[in-house]
C-alpha cells in the first residue's frame, strides 16, 4: 500500500513531448500513483540545460538521446509526497529530493565496478529513455534509488543547480586542481560552477576564456583571477604570458566547439592535465599530435554526469557552506507556464541559468 501525503490532486500541468516535433504541449495530464520503490514528488523548481535546447528543437543530438513521448527536465528538486510500498525507509513524506538522471542498471560491468553514472544500459530521466517522467511537470515519479536526499537547507534554486554543478565537479576532481593554476575554457553555466569550484577546491590562479563579455565579467564574480576575451585577444599568447611561457598545468574544456579542443592541447604544459567536459559536434582533429600531445606526456579525461553518489554529496556541502556562489548563475525564473519564454531565453544564449516554476 502506498504512502500518500495530503493534498495530492488528481491531476496536473506538465510539458509533454507527445510526438517529433519542435517545442512542447503544455496540457492537463493525471497524476501518476507511485508503485514498488518509486516517489511521487511535487517538484518546485526546475532548471534548464543546454540538452535541453536539442530535445527541444528535436534535432539529431535529440533523436539519438531520446525517445517520445517524454516529459523535459532532469535538473530539479521537489518534495516527497507520496510513495510506493517498496521504498527504504530513509525517504519519508516531506524530505526534499534531487534527481540523478542517469538511471543506472545495476548489473552491467561498470554497474558492479563502482561506476554506474556510465552504465552500459543507462535510461535518462526527462529524456524518454526508460522513463516518461521528467521535472518540467508539478508532480514526477522518481525510483527512490535515483533520488538524492538533501541533507541541508539550500534554496530550491541552489538545490537546483546541484546536478550541473556536479559535472563541473568531477571533471575538476579528475585533474586535481589543488595547488595549480587552471584554464576554464568556455563561460557557460557549466563553466562558470568550475570557476568557482576551482577557487574551492584549491586553485592557486585561475584563468576563464569565452567570447561572451557579460559571461566574463560573470566569470570574475565566481573567481577568476584573468579573464580572455578570445574575439579581442589570442588565446596562447595570453595564456603563456599569465604563465611564464609553461603553459597551464589544468585545463577544462567546457565550450564543446571543435575548434577550441583542437587547440586547447597547445595550452598545457609540459605533464599537464586537460579534462573534456562540453560536447563536440564535429571530429577533433590535433594538428600537431607529437609537439601539442605526445611529448607534453598530458594526461586527457573525459566526463559523463556524476559519481553517484559521491559527487552530490560533496557539492551540497560546498553549495551550503558557501564555498560557491550559484545564485547569481540564475538570470531567469519563469513560470512553467510561459515555458516558450524560458526557452526563447536559453536559445538566444541571453541569460545564463533559466529556472522554471511549476504551477505557474
Amino acid at each position: 500500500m502506498s504512502s500518500t501525503g495530503a493534498g495530492v490532486p488528481a491531476t496536473m500541468k506538465a510539458l509533454v513531448k507527445s510526438e517529433e516535433g519542435v517545442s512542447y504541449e503544455y496540457k492537463e495530464v493525471p497524476v501518476p500513483a507511485p508503485v514498488g520503490d518509486e516517489l511521487l514528488v511535487k517538484v518546485r523548481k526546475v532548471a534548464l540545460c543546454g540538452s535541453d535546447i536539442s530535445l527541444y528543437q528535436w534535432n539529431t543530438v535529440a533523436q539519438t538521446i531520446a525517445n517520445v513521448p517524454f516529459t523535459p527536465g532532469h535538473e530539479m528538486v521537489g518534495e516527497i509526497v507520496c510513495m510506493g510500498p517498496e521504498v527504504p525507509p530513509e525517504y519519508s513524506i516531506g524530505r526534499r529530493v534531487c534527481v540523478e538522471n542517469h538511471f543506472y542498471c545495476g548489473h552491467c560491468y561498470q554497474c558492479t565496478h563502482d561506476q554506474r553514472h556510465i552504465c552500459q544500459n543507462m535510461d535518462q530521466f526527462g529524456h524518454g529513455k526508460g522513463t516518461i517522467y521528467g521535472g518540467c511537470s508539478e508532480y514526477t515519479i522518481i525510483p527512490a534509488k535515483y533520488a538524492y536526499l538533501l541533507t541541508t537547507d539550500l534554496t530550491d534554486s541552489q538545490a537546483a543547480l546541484l546536478e550541473p554543478c556536479g559535472v563541473a565537479h568531477q571533471a575538476l576532481e579528475s585533474i586535481d586542481p589543488k595547488g595549480d593554476d587552471i584554464l576554464i575554457q568556455g563561460c557557460g553555466p557549466v563553466g562558470l560552477l568550475a570557476v568557482g569550484l576551482a577557487k574551492a577546491m584549491g586553485a592557486t590562479k585561475i584563468l576563464a576564456a569565452d567570447i561572451v563579455e557579460s559571461r566574463l565579467e560573470m566569470a570574475v564574480k565566481a573567481g577568476a583571477n584573468v579573464i580572455i576575451n578570445c574575439k579581442k585577444e589570442n588565446l596562447k599568447e595570453r595564456v603563456l604570458q599569465e604563465t611564464d611561457n609553461n603553459g597551464v598545468g589544468r585545463l577544462l574544456e567546457a565550450t564543446g566547439s571543435a575548434v577550441m579542443v583542437n587547440q586547447c592541447f597547445s595550452l598545457l604544459r609540459k605533464g599537464g592535465s586537460v579534462v573534456l567536459v562540453g560536447l563536440p559536434k564535429a571530429p577533433i582533429h590535433i594538428e600537431r599530435p607529437l609537439e601539442d600531445l605526445v611529448f607534453r606526456s598530458i594526461t586527457l579525461k573525459t566526463v559523463h554526469g556524476r559519481k553517484i553518489f559521491h559527487t552530490w554529496r560533496e557539492i551540497e556541502r560546498i553549495v551550503s557552506k558557501g564555498l560557491i556562489l550559484t545564485d547569481p548563475l540564475v538570470t531567469h525564473d519563469i513560470p512553467m507556464s510561459k515555458y516558450e519564454e524560458a526557452f526563447k531565453v536559453l536559445m538566444s544564449g541571453e541569460g545564463c541559468k533559466i529556472c522554471m516554476t511549476p504551477g505557474q
